[in-house]
């Protein structure tokens, strides 16, 4: 099937900037229908291919986009680039256009410069899934995110979400920021002023204490490489002043969640005793990865 460029736009997922509600509704009723049927296979792609290209580590993100191609009966190919022709100074895009023009019907990709993937995008012509770009998005964990709010609250308009930690260097951030407010939720930020980002005008700042009182405190991980730089003192200065404490957490509301995109930095910005607490969604978050990502592929697959 030869696709329109318009066509071809619409399968793909490269972020969520600019997605209108109904569009963000539509993938998370999908997931919510693969997350009611529990089968572990069925036959919806069966002899598509779909190639994981993973130009920047990744377990769990990796991991779950696998389980949700083989749920649906696709055929996975994994490539990682430690392993490729990247690693011999073969370019992402010649990699990209190889793997096209063997016949793969979608790719899932994870790259860590800013702008490629646009760019990439709009030279091959199969549907393209973003699996976080640089700093830019992550379009599937802000979804897996919307989708565990919604399933706690019922809806997310007027939900107050504090998003806490790196927001400097965090395509999550970027990601659920778009997504929730056009969502009609509340979202503020929390940061130190070296990690505040400043692309973004409409992002509004608060305190950590202002933070506590949200409906859903999400807490990203603390990039510790960022120690050698002088971006952050010290573990134990961040956790000090921006970490999610027992202390701290018995400020929360009584209905207030905890979340995280992980991997987690347990007693950095979350203490271990509330990684698995009764507020936290940390491994609810995980679970649904699966179901977006059911939604998402079967999305650009679709006949």
């Amino acid at each position: 099937m030869i696709m329109t460029t318009t066509n071809l736009n619409q399968r793909s997922l490269l972020g969520l900037k600019g997605m209108s509600a109904s569009e963000l509704t539509s993938i998370l009723d999908r997931a919510a229908y693969w997350d009611a049927h529990t089968e572990k296979q069925v036959s919806v792609l069966q002899g598509k291919f779909v190639a994981n290209m993973f130009f920047e580590n990744s377990t769990r993100t990796r991991v779950s986009f696998e389980m949700a191609q083989k749920r649906l009966g696709a055929e996975v190919l994994n490539f990682t680039s430690a392993a490729s022709s990247v690693e011999k100074g073969e370019s992402i895009y010649d990699t990209v256009r190889t793997l096209e023009s063997m016949g793969i019907d979608a790719g899932v990709i994870r790259l860590k410069p800013a702008g490629v993937l646009q760019q990439l995008a709009e030279k091959v012509s199969v549907p393209l899934i973003n699996a976080g770009d640089g700093n830019n998005e992550h379009p599937t964990q802000a979804l897996l995110d919307l989708y565990t709010m919604k399933r706690h609250f019922g809806d997310m308009k007027g939900l107050r979400v504090a998003i806490v930690g790196d927001i400097l260097h965090s395509r999550v951030a970027r990601s659920n920021f778009w997504a929730l407010t056009a969502m009609g939720a509340n979202v503020s930020f929390c940061a130190p002023d070296n990690m505040r980002a400043t692309d973004i005008p409409d992002m509004k700042y608060i305190s950590m204490e202002e933070a506590l009182q949200a409906d859903v405190i999400m807490m990203l991980r603390v990039q510790l490489e960022r120690h050698a730089s002088g971006m952050i003192q010290s573990a134990e200065d961040y956790r000090l002043h921006y970490g999610l404490t027992e202390d701290r957490a018995t400020k929360l509301k009584p209905h207030a969640i905890i979340m995280h995109p992980a991997p987690v930095n347990r007693n950095v910005e979350i203490d271990d005793a509330l990684v698995e607490s009764p507020k936290s969604k940390i491994f609810t978050q995980m679970q649904n990865g699966v179901p977006i990502r059911m939604a998402v592929i079967e999305r650009a697959l679709r006949n």
